[in-house]
C-alpha cells in the first residue's frame, strides 16, 4: 500500500504540475521582426514585446512572424507563403507601414464585404480569414499602430520618415488605428489600441533630436518636441539625431525601446491572461 501511495505520489508530481503549453503566433511588421533580430538595432534593444509577453505567461510560446518594412496588403498577398501555423492564439500588430507608404484605409465594408486587397480593410479580411481557416477555435487579438516620431534609421540614415504629427497622402495614422478598432468590434476580437491608450505620445516617443542650429552654424542642439520638426536634417551630413541620450518610448523615433516594449508587453499579456481565463 505504501508503495503504491509513492507511485501515486511520483505520477502527481509528473503531471500534476506539468505546464500546460500554449502557442502564439504573432504577426507583424519590423516592430515585431527585431524582437529576435537586437544586432539590427545596434543592440539598442535588449529585449522585444514577444520575449516579455511570454515571459509573464507560464508556457507561452511565441513564434515570431514578424516581416520587416511590410504592410498589411503585403502580409496579405503572401498569406498562403508565409509558413502560418495552427496556434492557440495569433495577434496582428500591422499598419504603420501601411500608412507611410500610402495605402488607402477603406471603410468597414470592404472588410466586410470582403472585397479584395485593395484596402487596409480588406487586407485585414485576408489576414483573419486566414487565420480563422488554421484553427477556427483560436483566439485573435489586434494591435494597432503606436504613434511615431521622425524616423531615422540607425543603419543608414537615407532611410527615414516623418512622424504621424502630420498626414501622409491624407491620411492620419490615426485613422488607421480605428479601422483596427472597427474590426476588433464588428469581429468582437480584443483591441490593444497602442495609439490611443498605451501612454506612448509624442512627447515621450524620443527625449529630443540632436541636429545642427540653424542659427549657430557648425553646432549641435537638441531639440525636443515639436521643436524639431521645423528643423532640417541632412542624413548624409549630419551626426544621427538620436544618440543614446534620446532613447524614450523609442529608439529611433519608429520603433520601440526596452521600455516602450515594457508597455506593449504588459497591455498584451493582460489581455492574453483575460482570454486564458
Amino acid at each position: 500500500m505504501k508503495k503504491i501511495v509513492i507511485l501515486l505520489i511520483i505520477i502527481f508530481c509528473i503531471y500534476g504540475f506539468t505546464q500546460k503549453q500554449i502557442s502564439w503566433v504573432a504577426i507583424g511588421d519590423s516592430i515585431t521582426y527585431l524582437n529576435d533580430h537586437q544586432d539590427e538595432t545596434d543592440n539598442r534593444l535588449k529585449k522585444g514585446y514577444l520575449t516579455r509577453v511570454a515571459e509573464k505567461i507560464p508556457g507561452l510560446k511565441y513564434i515570431n512572424q514578424g516581416h520587416n518594412g511590410w504592410t498589411s496588403g503585403g502580409i496579405a498577398k503572401e498569406i498562403n507563403n508565409l509558413g502560418l501555423v495552427k496556434a492557440d492564439i495569433y495577434s496582428v500588430f500591422l499598419g504603420t507601414n501601411d500608412w507611410w507608404q500610402g495605402r488607402p484605409v477603406g471603410k468597414i465594408s470592404d472588410y466586410q464585404n470582403n472585397t479584395g486587397n485593395q484596402t487596409v480593410f480588406g487586407s485585414f479580411r485576408i489576414i483573419i480569414d486566414k487565420l480563422k481557416q488554421l484553427n477556427k477555435d483560436a483566439e485573435i487579438i489586434l494591435i494597432t499602430p503606436m504613434q511615431r516620431s521622425d524616423f531615422v534609421y540607425i543603419n543608414d540614415m537615407t532611410n527615414n520618415a516623418y512622424g504621424s504629427y502630420k498626414e501622409k497622402n491624407n491620411q492620419s495614422l490615426a485613422l488607421f488605428a480605428d479601422a483596427i478598432k472597427a474590426i476588433g468590434k464588428y469581429e468582437h476580437l480584443p483591441v490593444i489600441d497602442l495609439y490611443n491608450k498605451s501612454g506612448i505620445t509624442q512627447k515621450n516617443l524620443v527625449k529630443f533630436k540632436h541636429l545642427k542650429d540653424p542659427s549657430n552654424p557648425g553646432t549641435y542642439k537638441n531639440y525636443p518636441y515639436p521643436d524639431f520638426i521645423s528643423i532640417p536634417f541632412d542624413p548624409r551630413h549630419d551626426d544621427y539625431p538620436y544618440p543614446p541620450d534620446a532613447i524614450d518610448m523609442t529608439y529611433d523615433g519608429l520603433h520601440p525601446s526596452d521600455k516602450g516594449c515594457e508597455v506593449i508587453s504588459n497591455m498584451l499579456a493582460k489581455a492574453i491572461k483575460k482570454l486564458l481565463r
